[in-house]
């Protein structure tokens, strides 16, 4: 096996799948005020990641030294039961396609972003990187978990036959701007405020919401995120994948009543028991990103009032 470069060098060609996404955006301009001043980046329209022979062109005239894959299909709960096999397809083929050409191309280092429902539906709490595969998945997002597990895989894979120098960092339930606020396909904090804010608005005396509100998440800002990804791009080389996020989590019910009282919106809350909860608990142990010098910095208060922000002025 090939020895894993440490050291980064700032104005070599470096490739940042998926910039237009709440998260891409975000790594994209954290990364230029950095000093990355030679950024490769391709809008879906200009290159399908789903398309082998494209990406393996694109990687041929390009020939980026980094890659941080961040494009993926993402959505909340509701988007994940209606598309499973849409999640876990274009999700392979994003990755298989992206890792090997990487590969092929002789990229000196690789950053791949999981997530934290690849952990099983059962696992004890807080969660250990080490508990991967070691149960069955939350049924809910399984097809997405699933694409998220080969990803971190097939890095595992190409470092230990081909010596590929890839890390994955698997990040909790990520909120911020430029997360999207349709209902079909938004995550469960930026869909509370979306919720909240309408019936507000509308008068409405009460708000149904999906499942119990027992569930536990564990929320981390996104501008937190990609402030993880650069450090651990520059500091971290290890095939093992490492958490990142806050280490405390909190139930869907006090989110729903925290936002509720921060837009001040004094109707019912009604819980649809119909519906799923998805996994119970879902906080990850972060010991190990602790113990690499890394810490998030934006609150959770802070970071709703953000997005409360956000959407109110999209709805003036």
């Amino acid at each position: 096996m090939g020895k894993l470069e440490t050291k980064i060098d700032r104005s070599a060609k470096l490739l940042i799948t998926g910039h237009r996404g709440m998260l891409g955006s975000k790594t994209l301009k954290l990364f230029k005020e950095n000093g990355y001043d030679n950024i490769i980046t391709a809008t879906h329209s200009e290159l399908d990641l789903t398309n082998q022979l494209a990406v393996e062109d694109f990687f041929l005239r390009h020939t980026p030294d980094y890659v941080i894959h961040l494009a993926a299909k993402v959505g909340g709960i509701k988007a994940n039961i209606d598309n499973p096999a849409i999640f876990l397809y274009d999700n392979l083929l994003m990755q298989a396609n992206v890792i090997h050409s990487a590969f092929k191309n002789n990229v000196k280092k690789f950053v791949f972003i999981g997530s934290s429902c690849i952990y099983p539906a059962n696992s004890p709490q807080p969660m250990k990187e080490n508990y991967l595969l070691d149960g069955k998945l939350e049924p809910t997002n399984e097809g997405y978990a699933i694409g998220k597990i080969t990803g971190i895989k097939l890095l595992e894979t190409y470092h230990k036959q081909y010596g590929f120098n890839g890390i994955s960092l698997i990040p909790s339930n990520l909120y911020g701007e430029n997360d999207t606020f349709d209902l079909d396909h938004a995550h469960v904090l930026s869909s509370l405020v979306k919720r909240f804010i309408d019936a507000k608005n509308n008068n409405e005396p009460s708000i149904t919401l999906w499942g119990t509100g027992i569930a536990r998440r564990e929320f981390m800002h996104v501008d937190d995120f990609a402030k993880a990804i650069l450090f651990f791009f520059e500091n971290y080389s290890n095939t093992n994948p490492i958490n990142i996020g806050t280490g405390t989590d909190m139930s869907i019910n006090e989110l729903a009543l925290l936002i509720a009282k921060k837009i001040t919106y004094t109707g019912k809350i009604l819980w649809d028991q119909t519906k799923p909860n998805g996994m119970l608990k879902k906080c990850m142990d972060v010991s190990k990103m602790k113990s690499h010098g890394f810490k998030p910095l934006i609150s959770l208060e802070k970071g709703i009032d953000q997005v409360i922000q956000s959407y109110q002025k999209q709805t003036l």
